[in-house]
C-alpha cells in the first residue's frame, strides 16, 4: 500500500535534484506527487517510489542514476535517485561500510 513520502526523504530529493537542468527540474516537480510503495529489506531507509502520472509530466530521457552524491557526514554514505520512463522510481541511501543507514542524513551535508 502506498504511503506519503517522508519529509526527510523529500528534502533529500530536493537537494539532490537542485539545479537548472531540465531533468532535475522535471524530477523535482514530481516530488509532491510521489508516494512510497516499497522499502529495502535490509532495514535501511531506501525507498521505492511511484509518481501519480496523471498529475505531472515525465522528465526528459536520462540515464540512471538520474542523480547521485556523497555525504560529508557521514563520510561513508551516498545517495542515488533513479527514474523509470521519466518518473521517480527509487531513492537509495547506501554506506560504503556496508552497515545499513536507518535515518536520512541532513541534506546540507550532500557533496555534489
Amino acid at each position: 500500500m502506498a504511503e506519503p513520502l517522508p519529509a526527510d526523504a523529500a528534502a533529500t530529493l530536493r537537494a539532490l535534484l537542485a539545479g537548472p537542468d531540465p531533468v532535475s527540474g522535471a524530477l523535482r516537480a514530481q516530488i509532491p506527487h510521489a508516494r512510497v510503495t516499497g522499502r529495502c529489506g535490509c532495514g535501511c531507509v531506501t525507498l521505492d517510489l511511484t509518481v501519480d502520472r496523471t498529475a505531472v509530466a515525465p522528465a526528459p530521457e536520462q540515464g540512471n542514476p538520474a542523480a547521485d552524491a556523497w555525504y560529508a557526514m557521514p563520510d561513508d554514505a551516498g545517495v542515488m535517485v533513479f527514474a523509470d520512463d521519466g518518473y521517480l522510481s527509487s531513492l537509495e541511501l547506501y554506506s560504503a561500510s556496508g552497515d545499513p543507514l536507518t535515518t536520512w542524513p541532513e541534506p546540507r551535508f550532500l557533496k555534489r
